[in-house]
């Protein structure tokens, strides 16, 4: 009997916790979702121009060896933005985890080759994440007020978090990637969406690193 009642106790909690876990989840999304209306842009045409554009790092390439549409299109939609004067200078900011892997670099090379100038890029090596990506463009280089360039639910996560870290940011959507292809990536971003909230509301959190001032556009 004791047995049976401790795991009827046990099973209300377990429960209880999935229930509150599950709507911490759904009232996350929705909470960033809304914070993002009106901030996202998919035309040139009516974007405000900005000095910086902020291009949120992900990898060449896919699992499979091939490249990465969500790093193709990010790259295209940076491109567009500064061949079309909506952005002087682009930082690019993201993960250098090993001597292998490093979204910065892979991201410049891939702008130089289609002749975005040198002296128009800046990186920040420090972007581990889209929290640190964001809070770092302010606190490091100086923007309080910026382009960010990325897939539209990313870009409704890191507006989000500008905008509880006093920061204006508008966001340009790079192409979508087909469903089939991102299926991992979307369920990913639900746990993301989470944390972004947690960090905000609950931890306080700051970026891992932080480290000296870079003016961006000194060479004026």
């Amino acid at each position: 009997m004791k047995w049976r009642k401790f795991l009827n106790r046990l099973g209300l909690i377990l429960i209880s916790v999935t229930i509150f876990s599950a709507g911490v989840i759904f009232w996350s999304h929705t909470e960033i979702e809304s914070a993002s209306n009106n901030y996202i842009f998919n035309s040139l045409i009516d974007i405000p121009k900005s000095r910086v554009g902020l291009l949120l790092g992900t990898s060449k390439y896919n699992r499979a060896g091939g490249v990465n549409l969500f790093f193709r299109y990010r790259i295209d939609a940076a491109i567009s933005l500064y061949q079309n004067h909506k952005i002087d200078y682009i930082l690019v900011s993201g993960d250098n985890r090993t001597l292998s892997y490093n979204e910065p670099r892979d991201m410049r090379k891939a702008l130089l080759a289609r002749g975005i100038p040198d002296s128009a890029i800046y990186l920040d090596y420090a972007g581990l994440r889209t929290f640190d990506s964001v809070v770092r463009c302010k606190k490091v280089f100086g923007q309080s007020a910026f382009i960010i360039i990325s897939q539209e639910f990313h870009l409704e996560r890191a507006l989000f978090i500008a905008q509880h870290v006093g920061i204006y940011a508008i966001g340009y959507a790079a192409k979508n990637v087909p469903e089939a292809y991102s299926i991992k990536t979307s369920i990913r971003e639900y746990f993301a969406r989470t944390k972004a909230v947690l960090d905000i509301f609950i931890l306080a959190t700051k970026p891992r690193f932080l480290g000296d001032a870079i003016i961006i556009g000194k060479q004026e």
